[in-house]
């Protein structure tokens, strides 16, 4: 018996990758991102360990292209992972990268989960429609006016989504990474041995994804518990 779908945005790397090789002993993963080579190494990794990869070139701001490469899907499982960040003050901010991540972090999010959850709801109750969040959602900090602001946003849209789709059977949950040692959070975002892994967050995606199907976990904050060592 074939295994169910579930499409992660943001595949090829750090978190999303992550995400795509846990979840892949339960679901044949049909991996989105830009890069042709990183979703390869993607598909070899998910092969070695006995799973299936559909890897998707796509540039996730185009809703045509993500038409064209999600339109058929009929997934059980949606990842809404793919994000980027500018951390800087608004005023050395161009108009380009705030909307670079507006277009990533809110407009795409749109346009793979409305072309992606046709096919969920042919399916019939079951679905998940999970996004990586993060605690910046509501956390104010120097050069966060743009990428906290899309968390925000984020926050909103899944539980209303929530509301909307519970009905039909379908569950959806934001989980809230802290900070994440990965390529997202390198250059002077902070020590990255105080960090969470991509794997704990590919982990409490999992756990949010297994449970019975009367329960939902709709919203989950995910911090290390490292501290930092005193001098």
């Amino acid at each position: 018996m074939p295994l169910p779908l579930a499409v992660v945005t943001g595949a090829s790397r750090g978190i999303g990758r992550a995400i795509a090789l846990r979840l892949c002993s339960q679901y044949e993963i049909v991996a989105v991102a830009r890069s042709d080579d990183e979703l390869e190494s993607l598909a070899q990794d998910i092969e070695n360990l006995g799973g299936a990869c559909r890897p998707r070139t796509v540039d996730i701001t185009d809703p045509e292209a993500v038409r064209a490469a999600l339109g058929d899907i009929e997934a059980k499982v949606l990842v809404n992972n793919a994000g980027v960040g500018v951390i800087k003050p608004l005023m050395e901010m161009s108009r380009d990268e705030w909307r670079r991540m507006v277009d990533v972090n809110v407009n795409a999010l749109f346009d793979v989960t409305r072309t992606v959850l046709p096919g969920m709801l042919r399916l019939g109750p079951g679905g998940h429609v999970v996004v990586i969040g993060s605690i910046a959602g509501r956390s104010a900090f120097v050069g966060g006016t743009c990428y906290t602001g899309t968390k925000a946003a984020v926050q909103s849209f899944t539980e209303c989504l929530m509301l909307e789709l519970r009905e039909h059977g379908i569950k959806v949950s934001v989980v809230n990474p802290g900070g994440v040692a990965s390529d997202f959070g390198s250059g002077g975002f902070g020590d990255q041995s105080l960090k969470l892994k991509p794997e704990d967050v590919a982990d409490a995606v999992a756990k949010v994804i297994d449970t019975p199907p009367d329960v939902l976990i709709h919203r989950v904050e995910v911090r290390t518990l490292t501290v930092p060592k005193k001098n």
